[in-house]
């Protein structure tokens, strides 16, 4: 007979469940009993192990908080602009969230400008065709800033504010000198790599130029221009025309604003034969809409859409020598809705510094324009908040033009004091 088959007991299998929140509290209650234990054995050490890691947490806290923002930045782009950084070999596309430090080079198109500002708050536009470089961009622990840049070939506006310190430098540096703006000044300088003249014009404030040995003061009105060798040559220029309507930020409202005559006016230059008026829509001119020529000190016109639009006009006298462009001003063309007004409140603003956050309420869907820059932060209800750019000390005027779904417009003006 076959043998039996062995008789196999039951079995029996048990398990619990544990899940990974029971897992983690067990494991903080473990972690919890050995500091413990650890704190009754040595307590001396681990109060000190503690104060360290207070402080280092504070510290980089404070260091973070402390950070003055010492970055140089785009505030205006148009055309092709290229940015190559001075730890990089490539050239990249600048935009906004771009920032620039020292040894950092900007070229231009034919087609390009940019407005850089640093952290004085003064402002460098490069035009088209140039190629420049960061050369300072620093605050010192008295608020004495320094900022510079060097430009190798092209052109450069540069505008300089108010400054904390008087130990504050913005400068400008060409191959073979170096000028020093000081504050409150307005200049253009220009280099030709082909002929290797270089020149600076002044037509606010006042700086000083340095070339070789030579130190030479230029005024309002001056330009000095620095040869290939020889002497600095310094001579009188025409002064640009001041700007009078319409006023800078104005909103023009119109009800057929393709047809409307806007009128531009400014006051005479005494040497001056004719005026050219320009009306661009970038604040750099690189996108002329209207240019005109005329004798007198004021010209309507018309054919304009609504939009933002920039004007400057140049004085030019009997020997054909042009002035540098005038202040830009800006204004707004606005077409007025025929339906109702629409909603807009100003709650309140705020002051960080000298930036000014505006903050208010508006229509869902409207569009708003402050000071000529449109507001992007404008959430579904028609709360919004605006930063202003950095102001100068004084007085402002905070102009807000919006416009909702049905065509009806609005207006605010705000005053601001910055003090």
């Amino acid at each position: 007979m076959p043998a039996s088959r062995p008789k196999i007991s039951r079995v029996e299998v048990y398990w619990t469940s544990v899940t990974y929140k029971t897992v983690i509290l067990y494991l903080m209650l473990i972690v919890a009993v050995l500091l413990a234990a650890f704190y009754l054995v040595v307590p001396d050490w681990y109060s000190s192990a503690l104060n360290r890691l207070e402080r280092a947490v504070g510290a980089g806290v404070n260091n973070l908080a402390s950070t003055p923002l010492t970055q140089a930045r785009f505030v205006n782009l148009d055309g092709r602009v290229q940015v190559k950084k001075a730890n990089s070999v490539q050239w990249m596309d600048a935009d906004y969230r771009v920032t620039l430090d020292k040894g950092d080079l900007i070229q231009t198109g034919a087609d390009g400008a940019a407005r850089i500002t640093f952290v004085d708050g003064t402002t460098y536009t490069v035009k088209s065709n140039s190629l420049v470089t960061v050369e300072e961009n620093s605050v010192d622990r008295d608020n004495a800033t320094r900022v510079g840049m060097h430009i190798t070939s092209g052109a450069v506006d540069l505008t300089t504010g108010t400054w904390q310190s008087p130990q504050s430098k913005a400068e400008v540096s060409f191959s073979n000198a170096v000028a020093s703006l000081h504050e409150n000044t307005r200049a253009a300088v220009r280099s030709d790599p082909t002929t290797q003249d270089n020149e600076i014009t002044v037509s606010a404030g006042d700086a000083t130029l340095q070339h070789g040995d030579e130190h030479v003061d230029i005024g309002r009105y001056e330009r000095a221009v620095i040869p290939p060798s020889g002497p600095v040559v310094k001579t009188n220029v025409l002064a640009p025309p001041e700007l009078t309507q319409p006023v800078n930020l104005q909103p023009l409202i119109e009800e057929d604003p393709k047809h409307a005559a806007i009128h531009f006016e400014w006051a005479a230059v005494p040497e001056a034969a004719s005026y050219d008026l320009k009306v661009s829509l970038t604040s750099m001119f690189s996108r002329i809409v209207a240019e005109k020529r005329t004798s007198q000190t004021s010209f309507d016109l018309t054919g304009l859409d609504p939009g933002d639009y920039f004007w400057s006009v140049t004085a030019t006298d009997a020997q054909k020598h042009d002035s540098e462009p005038s202040e830009t001003f800006k204004f707004t063309l606005v077409a007025q809705g025929k339906g109702q007004e629409m909603l807009l409140e100003v709650e309140g603003t705020e002051l960080h510094g000298n930036v000014v956050e505006v903050i208010g309420r508006t229509e869902p869907g409207a569009a708003l324009i402050i000071d000529g820059e449109p507001v992007a932060d404008i959430s579904s209800d028609g709360e919004f908040r605006y930063f202003t750019p950095p102001l100068e000390r004084g007085s402002h005027i905070i102009v807000i033009v919006g416009q909702n779904r049905r065509g009806g417009t609005a207006s605010k003006s705000v005053p601001i004091v910055i003090p």
